[in-house]
């Protein structure tokens, strides 16, 4: 029996050259296999960064610069002065799903042809308790949350994702790491947006369990 052979590793290995920019890291081939840093490092000599393994690396992602709690992986504030090297493909992947977990997965399917995306509508309408009153938004209403939370200075995941006529975001906006459905801090702030139409407009049949 052949060894499993990841058809979105494969994938992406064939997509990277010599260097590859993921979002705010820089993926170098060495003759060692392949070499990590924040882009910001790119011309920064090895022996003036911080050599990392792929755990520290995943703890280094956590605060950024401030100290503060970054809640989204994705956000533009990736800590910088660190160099990370990876032996082989696996340990790549591995690495990268530290700083944006399951980038390659995703990257993968949405290039296979029609993005598997779960539009805001797909998505709210599954929601229940707290999160139910999302759906009362309009299109108009939710489509300006959306492009405030998910503007390049707050994430670079390229949008697939949309409501009404919004459009999707592009690769040169933002990054090839795509954003297949709304995430955590999307609807959250989808939920505050709500309240604040619904104390506009007075009492509602819909409301918050």
């Amino acid at each position: 029996m052949s060894e499993y052979q990841n058809p979105a590793l494969i994938a992406f290995l064939e997509r990277l050259n010599e260097e590859l920019l993921w979002a705010e890291v820089s993926i170098r081939r060495v003759e060692t296999g392949f070499e990590l840093r924040h882009a910001a490092d790119r011309k920064v000599k090895n022996t003036e960064l911080k050599a990392v393994t792929s755990l520290e690396l995943r703890e280094l992602a956590v605060h950024n610069v401030r100290g503060e709690f970054r809640p989204l992986k994705s956000a533009p504030d990736l800590r910088a002065g660190w160099i990370l090297s990876c032996s082989g493909g696996e340990d790549l992947e591995f690495a990268l799903n530290q700083v944006y977990p399951n980038s390659v997965v995703d990257w993968y399917f949405a290039s296979l042809g029609p993005a598997p995306v779960v539009h805001y509508r797909e998505f709210t309408g599954r929601q229940t308790g707290m999160y139910r009153i999302t759906q009362l938004l309009t299109d108009e209403q939710a489509g300006k949350v959306i492009t405030i939370t998910c503007d390049a200075k707050n994430c670079l995941k390229r949008r697939l994702w949309s409501v009404g006529g919004l459009e999707i975001d592009s690769v040169s906006a933002k990054s090839a790491i795509p954003c297949l459905e709304p995430c955590a801090v999307m609807i959250e702030m989808a939920r505050k947006q709500a309240r604040v139409e619904q104390a506009d407009r007075g009492p509602s049949r819909m409301t918050a369990e």
